[in-house]
């Protein structure tokens, strides 16, 4: 099940840069964010009038916390890897950018939320981060002097947001239902989206069938499918497994975006994607072998100090 889950969550999320690729080509970034949202919203509340058993219990604490994990983790996210793409940076590139995010999670995991990662894990990072740049470099390359070199920074900022928001999420002591927190951020993404292209004057859909085409892409893929597996599996594996399959997501989308719209993919975009995938190998058995060790340390201690509580028990 693990593996099922990872593999769509890889396809769905990768998506989205594909779809961001095809509404830039006929809307303004605020005009296609906008009427991504502002419908799919509608119909959750709908849904979530429809099933108000699932909203008992939330309280003003836990709204407020997931209208700020909506804002960081989808419009400060999308904003930026949409604006990104719509200054000519390729879809590939940006999702390439957006692969350092596991290396910063990884590294502040311990700190924040006490989920210490393996030398093993460790190692898988740093290989993952190699294959990135390894990539990065080439398409940055191809690209040559057509792209502004500031708007290499914009995803970086959409990779902050993301960050953020997972802390924010995984310090929560009381989850909120996959559903109910769909619902606040989408609805959250509305409302900001919405402002921000009213503001800049850009609200008017085009007329072109291609933007609808893009919209209904965007709703179905990457919001349901992307969005939704992210907190299912970092519920299910922890943060350092859901942000290692990351690195996927870059020769994922550079070789979906070279099949797609003849983006460059050379002989270091494979190797990239070789040394991807070997990351998430490594990483993945560095975990694996982190948790036989702590399932062991428990078994080995004395049947007193078992009965008592520990720190690990009320996680």
């Amino acid at each position: 099940m693990n593996a099922l889950l990872s593999a769509a969550f890889v396809l769905c999320w990768s998506s989205g840069f594909i779809g961001a690729k095809l509404g830039a080509e006929s809307a303004a970034t605020p005009t296609l964010l906008m009427w991504r949202f502002l419908p799919l919203a509608v119909v959750l509340i709908a849904a979530a009038a429809a099933s108000r058993a699932q909203w008992r219990g939330l309280t003003l604490l836990d709204t407020g916390r997931q209208i700020a994990v909506g804002a960081l983790s989808q419009s400060g996210y999308l904003l930026s890897v949409y604006y990104a793409i719509e200054l000519g940076v390729s879809s590939g590139t940006t999702a390439l950018i957006d692969g350092v995010q596991p290396l910063v999670a990884g590294a502040l995991a311990g700190p924040l939320l006490r989920q210490y990662v393996s030398r093993g894990q460790w190692l898988g990072l740093w290989l993952g981060l190699s294959g990135v740049a390894t990539v990065t470099v080439a398409d940055a390359a191809a690209a040559g002097a057509e792209v502004a070199w500031w708007a290499y920074l914009v995803p970086f900022l959409g990779m902050l947001s993301l960050v953020a928001a997972t802390f924010l999420e995984g310090r929560s002591r009381a989850p909120v239902a996959p559903r109910v927190s769909l619902t606040i951020h989408c609805v959250t993404s509305a409302v900001l989206f919405s402002a921000l292209a009213l503001g800049t004057g850009t609200a008017a859909p085009p007329a072109d069938s291609s933007f609808w085409v893009a919209t209904a892409w965007l709703v179905v893929l990457p919001t349901f499918g992307g969005y939704g597996l992210y907190w299912l599996i970092l519920r299910r594996s922890g943060i350092t497994e859901v942000n290692t399959l990351m690195f996927l997501m870059a020769p994922v989308t550079a070789v979906w975006g070279a099949l797609m719209f003849g983006e460059p993919f050379g002989v270091q975009t494979a190797l990239g994607l070789a040394v991807g995938l070997a990351a998430v190998v490594v990483v993945r058995r560095g975990s694996g072998a982190s948790r036989t060790r702590t399932v062991r340390t428990r078994a080995d201690r004395p049947a007193v100090e078992s009965s008592g509580s520990s720190p690990a028990g009320g996680r």
